[in-house]
């Protein structure tokens, strides 16, 4: 017998799911218009899959973002894998959607944020490290590219 209906777990499903719907779309037309997306995830995360020195510089959580170079956009059931621009230096990675913290797209002004269930938040200020990632002002004008930049979300905060 069932102990009770799990609305949180069933809305944060839905949520990936549209997660899932946009990328899907955005693989196969690409961004329209002015849409960008701010995506925040766990970078210790079990299936996450990032180069060590990511990993190494970002341990507990990275923010990406999909603009004007983005490269090899592939996306799954359980997740997505994209090749961004870090300061010139292209970057394969994998992003379980499990492992998403924050979506954010700010041209629309539409945001989902996943609550963890099993760790606990301290107080919901700035999950960005204190060296966090910041705006790579380096990056690569390719028409054919789109740009992803690692950035503290603290400016779109009210």
């Amino acid at each position: 017998m069932s102990e009770g209906i799990d609305y949180g777990k069933l809305m944060h499903r839905a949520m990936r799911g549209l997660i899932q719907q946009v990328l899907e779309d955005v693989q196969r037309d690409g961004l329209p218009g002015d849409h960008h997306f701010f995506i925040t995830f766990d970078t210790g995360h079990p299936d996450a899959e990032l180069a060590d020195w990511l990993s190494d510089r970002y341990p507990d959580e990275m923010t990406v973002v999909m603009q004007h170079w983005y490269d090899n956009l592939d996306v799954t059931d359980d997740g997505f894998s994209v090749t961004l621009n870090f300061g010139d230096a292209p970057e394969r990675l994998y992003i379980p959607y499990d492992a998403i913290k924050t979506f954010v797209d700010p041209s629309v002004e539409f945001g989902l944020r996943f609550e963890s269930q099993d760790e606990d938040d301290d107080d919901g200020d700035d999950p960005t490290p204190p060296d966090g990632p910041g705006r790579d002002t380096d990056r690569a004008d390719h028409a054919e590219h789109h740009d992803a930049e690692v950035v503290s979300l603290d400016r779109f905060r009210k």
